[in-house]
Formats: structure tokens, sequence, C-alpha cells
């Protein structure tokens, strides 16, 4: 397992119990508990929870049920600065689960980010397991049920962005071993989803991944989701016109065009150096760069061999954020930067100047981004992120142009989205539904008394993986 980096405070205390468990020879053993917090200083409150009491005991107020259905308990609790979910599972998983969620933050692969690890607690009860909930994101049943989502509907990218999450993570080694619907969340990225990793138990790193590893795991994650489709499908909740199946397998072929591009070996002639650039370009198109190329003349010295050694997801997003310092997904990132470019071009006609790119973000920032931003009341303005907030006013103002037949100004797209859309759509920063959280049924083989619909219900329950 790769190590993981970072602020890390441990801290011991007694548990408090009805009494003291006997030790060897008759002596007795305090009973001590163990708290891991990655980074104390941004998370000290959790120290004040009931780490004691079993997660199904606690009380805190603007505690709640996590939708769907887990293997353990998990609880959200919500506070003034975030907001956390609490999952309680045996010591050395949670433990094993917590190294791996560090570890796969520090490699900057998407994942919930691990706040703390509880052990050691008393009454033989499991530890628990600590992570900041992904602001923003929709779990797979809201965004393929189709319901209450105004802004926009974007179940059909949702198998792209689990495809794209399990190739970054087999480029880094990492092997998931449960991938599924159920573990991953969504966030939108302008008119595209991108996809994280919330549940690792079954995980493992590797140095490479042979591609036997890499076959078993995407069939694990095909089975799985035709499993959470025909969930959804049987409780009424998939949207029309998905067959759980044919999308299932749909993941295949999407995960290995994505692989293909991104490490396939070209071989050509070598007057033809300019497929170096077209390469570069379409890896910049999917949102990743090679930081690292290696290039091979072949036996007879006539052909070149191109070889992608480090390829990086991300390109868009972090030369947004060294140019604005705005935090944002790839297609956000890419959208924004285009605004960028198409400002920094009426800049120069009125100026009849050539502007240097960071002049041209700054006065963007200053002309675009934040006036359109303000201009959001305050009541709503947190619905969703900035970037994606941006995004969808430049969208709404197409829409308008196109109408009108005319440029819609932007302060006027602004009033117009803010009236027809986002008044009306609930806020996706935390997704809470009415839908209970539900515990797999135990149910022992020839028990008589087990009738027939509680067999049907679990069989139901069988074919979604879970948390």
């Amino acid at each position: 397992m790769r190590p993981a980096a970072g602020n890390c405070a441990i801290a011991a205390w007694p548990r408090p119990s009805s009494g003291e468990r006997a030790g060897v020879g008759g002596s007795t053993l305090a009973s001590v508990m163990r708290l891991q917090l990655a980074n104390p200083t941004e998370h000290g409150d959790v120290v004040n929870w009931p780490l004691a009491q079993r997660l199904a005991d606690w009380d805190l107020p603007s505690m709640h049920e996590v939708l769907g259905l887990h293997r353990h308990v998990v609880r959200m609790v919500e506070t003034d600065e975030a907001t956390y979910v609490v999952k309680e599972l045996p010591d050395d998983l949670a433990e094993r689960e917590y190294r791996l969620l560090r570890s796969l933050a520090e490699h900057e692969l998407p994942t919930a980010k691990v706040v703390g690890v509880v052990t050691s607690r008393d009454d033989r009860a499991d530890g628990l397991l600590i992570t900041r909930h992904i602001d923003y994101s929709l779990p797979y049943r809201v965004l393929l049920s189709g319901r209450g989502l105004r802004i926009p509907y974007l179940g059909e990218r949702l198998l792209d962005a689990l495809a794209g999450l399990l190739v970054r993570l087999h480029l880094a080694g990492f092997y998931w071993g449960d991938c599924s619907l159920s573990n991953t969340l969504f966030r939108r990225d302008a008119d595209a989803l991108s996809a994280y990793i919330i549940d690792v138990e079954t995980a493992e790193w590797h140095p490479v991944l042979s591609t036997g590893q890499r076959a078993l795991d995407l069939q694990i994650a095909t089975e799985n989701i035709a499993g959470d489709l025909t969930d959804l499908q049987v409780g009424g909740m998939l949207a029309a016109g998905i067959d759980p199946i044919d999308t299932a397998l749909a993941i295949a072929s999407s995960y290995e065009r994505l692989w293909a591009e991104l490490t396939v070996v070209e071989e050509f002639s070598a007057d033809e150096t300019f497929r170096v650039d077209q390469r570069l370009r379409r890896l910049h198109d999917l949102g990743f760069d090679a930081s690292e190329l290696e290039l091979v003349s072949t036996a007879e010295g006539r052909n070149l061999r191109l070889v992608p050694r480090v390829v990086e997801h991300g390109f868009h997003a972090q030369r947004l954020r060294s140019m604005t310092g705005i935090h944002a997904g790839e297609n956000q990132a890419r959208r924004l930067l285009h605004d960028i470019r198409r400002y920094g071009t009426t800049l120069e006609s009125r100026t009849g100047k050539r502007l240097r790119e960071p002049v041209v973000a700054a006065r963007w920032m200053e002309d675009r981004f934040e006036p359109t931003i303000d201009a959001i009341p305050p009541e709503l303005v947190g619905k969703l992120e900035p970037a994606e907030l941006y995004h969808q006013v430049l969208e709404h103002r197409w829409f308008l142009s196109e109408a009108a037949t005319i440029d819609v100004g932007l302060t006027q797209a602004v009033v117009s989205y803010v009236a027809a859309v986002l008044q009306h759509a609930r806020s996706e920063q935390v997704t809470l539904l009415n839908t209970p959280t539900e515990e797999i049924p135990v149910i022992a083989i020839g028990d008589e008394n087990v009738d027939d619909s509680t067999t049907e219900a679990a069989d139901v329950l069988a074919v979604q993986p879970r948390e």
C-alpha cells in the first residue's frame, strides 16, 4: 500500500463504560478509545461528538440518515462549517479504508475527503470512519430517476463519468474491487458529470495493474451496475428508456475507448512528428495531459514509436486555477477558459492592443465572473457551486439569444436564469431525500419462519451493491 502524507493527530482517552474489563490473571485493563484525525485544525469539533456510543444511538442536531441501502450503519452530520458522513464498520476495515482514502487524496484522485477514524470502542462496538461530504454531489438514484432536477437532467452522462473514474484509478495502479453506482457520487461538471469514489473497503494499491486485474474490475463494475439499475427499475424509480442490462454493458466500451486513447503506443514515420502534437491535443480534449512522453526509434530507424508514460487528469482545471484561483471541474474549466479567451478578443478589439493572458483573466474575473455571481440573490447562490452557476448562466444566455435572434446581455441573462430556473430548483449542496436508509436483512437459509414476501424483498436488496 502506498503511504499517505499530511497532518494527522492521534488521541486516546478512557472510554465511558459500565466497568472495567478483566485482564490476564484477574487484573483489570482500562478501556481506551483511539481517534485519528487527518486535519485536526479544520475538524477539531469532531472530538465533541458522542464517539463512544453506537452510531445508531446518536442524537445530534442536524443529523440525517443517508439515502440508499448499506451494509453498515451510516449517518450524515451537518455543522455550521461542513457536512460529514459517519460510517460504522469493524476496526480493521475502518483503519484500512481511512488509509486508502488518504492515499487517494494524496494522488489527487477524485474521492471523499477523509476526516478521521475511531477504533477500540467499548462493548466490542465497531469503529467509525468519518469523511467530509462532497458538496454539490448527487447520488445515482437522483440522477437516473430524473426527479426534481431542473438544471438539467444528465443521467445519460453518468456511465461515461464512471468509466472515466475507473480509468483514472487503474492508471494509478488502484484496484477498486467493488465499482458500482452505489459506491460513487457525481457532481455536475458543465454539460457532463464528474464521478467520485466513496467506498474502498475492497480496494488495493499496486505498482501497475495487469490486464487481468483491470478486466476483473470492469466485470465487477458491469455486474454491480446492472444490479443498481435493476434495483431502481423494480422500485419504479428508473427514468423511461433506460435498459439496465444494455446500459451496464455499455460501460465496458466507454472504458476501453478511453483506456486505448490514453495508453496506446503509436508508430509513425520519422517525418511525421506533427503526430506528437496531434496526440497531445487529443489528450487535452479529454481533460488529460501527458507530463512525460517517450519517443523511441524502431530497429530499422525509419519509424518512431510514441509511448505516453505519465498521463494525468485535470489539464483545464489546473490551468484555470493557476490563472484565476477558481476551483472547477474539468469541463467547467474548459467552458470558463473559452469564455476568458472570447472576452480577451473583445478587449483587444476595444483597445487595439495585444493583452497577455493573465491580464485578460484578471479583467474577466473583475468584469464578468464576479459580477455574475454577485447578481445571484444570496438565498439562491448556494444552490450550485460558482463555476457551475456561471456555466449555466452562459448556457441560458445562449438559448435566450437564439430565441431573440440577437445577442442578449449577461445582466439580462442572469435575471432571466434566476427567475426561470434557479429559484425553482432545489439546492444540490447537500442532497437529502425523504427515502429512508435501510440495512440489509439477515435471512438464515432454511428458516421456516421467513415468509415469501420477506424472501422476495431480500432478493431485490441483493442486487444492490452497498456502502
